[in-house]
């Protein structure tokens, strides 16, 4: 599911738009550069009522360095299918100061609503298409409905080539949040927080 550009997009757009080992690419603005990304945490939000939960999520290694290889392995589990219409809203933030800043969406890229979550999957791989790789070999869906059950991605490398980033993602510490939601329930939410730095840069 559509759930960061590594971090930005791959959690962001979880787990299609991975695409699969060295095939994507990623285009998310107009300045380009190396980043890395470290401090990474993640953790469950909203109602322990929700039906979808992420159980286990490692990225490595720590700072990611964008361009380059990125281990991911998740574990992901849903008591109830989640199909269409399945909205999904991010929330950006960056820290300023004492404060937290919520930055807006651009270029789908941000505090970004997806209201039809299901179709903007059908457009990154369109229906009838088989899943790419590694999604096929370990059985995980990229189109809705997924069905209930546990979807499990073994720690499998995918490389990040770089990536043009917009220009208000600039150093510092970030929080997202994604929230999946069908109608009046919500599905599942999820907290991440990192740190952007240029790559030639130090913490």
């Amino acid at each position: 599911m559509r759930a960061l550009a590594v971090i930005l997009c791959a959690l962001q757009l979880w787990p299609a738009v991975l695409g699969g080992p060295h095939s994507h690419q990623f285009v998310l603005g107009h300045h380009k550069q190396s980043v890395q990304v470290q401090n990474f945490a993640w953790s469950n939000c909203g109602p322990s009522s929700n039906p979808s939960i992420v159980r286990t999520l490692f990225l490595s290694p720590d700072p990611i360095v964008i361009p380059g290889e990125l281990t991911v392995n998740v574990v992901a589990s849903t008591t109830l299918a989640l199909e269409a219409p399945l909205k999904a809203e991010v929330v950006l933030e960056k820290k300023l100061g004492e404060m937290w800043l919520k930055l807006p969406c651009v270029e789908d890229v941000g505090s970004c609503t997806y209201p039809d979550f299901c179709a903007t999957l059908d457009s990154v791989i369109p229906p009838g298409q088989q899943c790419p790789e590694p999604l096929q070999s370990y059985g995980i869906p990229c189109h809705c409905p997924f069905k209930a059950g546990t979807y499990s991605l073994p720690p499998s490398i995918f490389y990040i080539p770089n990536m043009d980033l917009p220009s208000f993602l600039t150093n510092g510490d970030y929080k997202l949040q994604l929230i999946l939601s069908n109608g009046d329930q919500q599905m599942g939410c999820l907290k991440m927080s990192f740190s952007l730095m240029a790559a030639n840069q130090a913490f």
